[in-house]
């Protein structure tokens, strides 16, 4: 361990019980922040993560042209004109979310370059599906060495059919159709919570789109694009760690402003184990342990199944049940790093193909570990609060991408867990 490498250190075995407040979405704000190149206007967001993939991206769209100022949760984006169409190759590497930036560039300066997206290592991420709704709005798309590039002197638009339902190819094809001449049809768009939140952001700003959460999406193109002031929905992968963290310890969680109707999946596999769950708009979702939890099989699929970024800390919780359980991973190749990690905590679990085989219950014990992605290092934290004694969690760069507050909001619900 290097002497200077943060780390948390956890002290487990306690319930976590009380209430949480999450923070917006990760994955909507980054979206919302690069929809901000599409006007001249100023774009204001409210309920920002304070993250640091949103301080990534936002320097690469200052490198584009935009002035962004960040004041804690609210974060202004203004680009009176694109002065850059390519943004450097070493931060796109650092961020997934980064390549969102081809398709308002392609709609606003009619060109776009970029080298594929970075961020965690978790599996391929394709192109495809951004390449073939750019192409079928009118651009030519090229490789140029390490980059792709995508020009169009005027994009117009087409009936689009994608292969399978990509969040990020349905938001970059999204950006650009919306200033796309004529009608635009997405068929097979990602319905994500969050894909859904992006449709109705660009509405606020003046575009015209209809049928945003199904797959079947509709985009009538406009001439221009305005500001808005606009809210980032709460976050259902960080409230479904909160909750997770409640099951595998015992306790007794509420997440307050958590939207039921975006975690059908989760709240249904808490029932499934034992939980008590109440769930409605006005309360939020709470999670109680009545006793032993059950053991369960999940699939992780695209929404509304169950989400692959739950995944990790949903194994992490059935270490706790009674019996065999089953994680079968159907999005990410690479989903499962985080099993030997949980190992060194003592919990018996292999990996089968994509399949995650979990015995329980389990009596797992502090040692140190490392968060290798964002998912994987929420995992071994679940884990390390229901270990008995202490639990070091390395690589928690990793949990600063995606979990603002994360040892404020826990130590909050009773959790003995500090930062080094």
């Amino acid at each position: 361990m290097s002497p200077v490498e943060p780390c948390y250190v956890i002290r487990g075995g306690r319930p976590l019980r009380g209430d949480v407040t999450v923070s917006g979405s990760k994955n909507a704000a980054l979206y919302a922040v690069a929809a901000g190149l599409l006007t001249a206007d100023t774009l204001t967001l409210r309920n920002v993560p304070e993250i640091a993939d949103i301080g990534e991206l936002a320097e690469i769209l200052r490198g584009l042209g935009s002035r962004v100022e960040i004041e804690g949760e609210t974060v202004r984006i203004t680009t009176p004109t694109i002065t850059s169409t390519a943004p450097p190759a070493e931060q796109v590497m650092r961020l997934r979310a980064s390549f969102l930036v081809m398709g308002p560039l392609l709609a606003r300066a009619g060109e776009a370059e970029c080298v594929p997206p970075g961020g965690d290592v978790i599996g391929s991420r394709p192109l495809d599906v951004h390449f073939v709704g750019f192409r079928m709005l009118g651009a030519s798309v090229t490789r140029n060495g390490a980059n792709w590039r995508a020009e169009a002197a005027r994009l117009r638009g087409a009936r689009i059919f994608f292969d399978y339902p990509s969040v990020l190819g349905t938001v970059n094809v999204l950006f650009a159709a919306v200033l796309a001449e004529g009608h635009t049809t997405i068929v097979n768009a990602a319905p994500e919570p969050e894909v859904a939140m992006a449709a109705r952001l660009l509405n606020a700003m003046g575009a015209r789109i209809t049928g945003e959460g199904t797959p079947t999406v509709e985009v009538e193109g406009v001439l221009s694009l305005h500001g808005a002031d606009f809210p980032i929905v709460p976050d259902r992968l960080e409230a479904g760690t909160y909750l997770l963290a409640g099951a595998a310890t015992g306790g007794d969680v509420r997440v307050t402003n958590a939207v039921p109707d975006h975690m059908d999946s989760l709240i249904a596999k808490l029932r499934e184990m034992g939980m008590t769950v109440e769930a409605n708009p006005e309360v939020g979702i709470r999670a109680i342990a009545n006793g032993p939890l059950q053991a369960i099989q999940v699939q992780a699929v695209p929404y509304p199944g169950f989400a692959t970024d739950l995944h990790p800390q949903m194994a992490a919780a059935m270490t706790q049940a009674q019996g065999i359980s089953l994680v079968h991973e159907r999005v990410y190749d690479n989903r499962t790093l985080y099993v030997n990690e949980l190992r060194k905590l003592g919990a018996r679990m292999i990996t089968a193909g994509d399949t995650v085989i979990i015995e329980g219950p389990t009596p797992l014990i502090g040692s140190a570990v490392r968060a290798l992605d964002i998912r994987a290092g929420a995992a071994v934290v679940v884990a390390g609060l229901a270990a008995e004694g202490e639990t070091t969690v390395l690589g928690i760069g990793h949990l600063d991408r995606g979990y603002a507050g994360l040892q404020e909001r826990l130590s909050a619900l009773g959790a003995d867990i500090e930062r080094r």
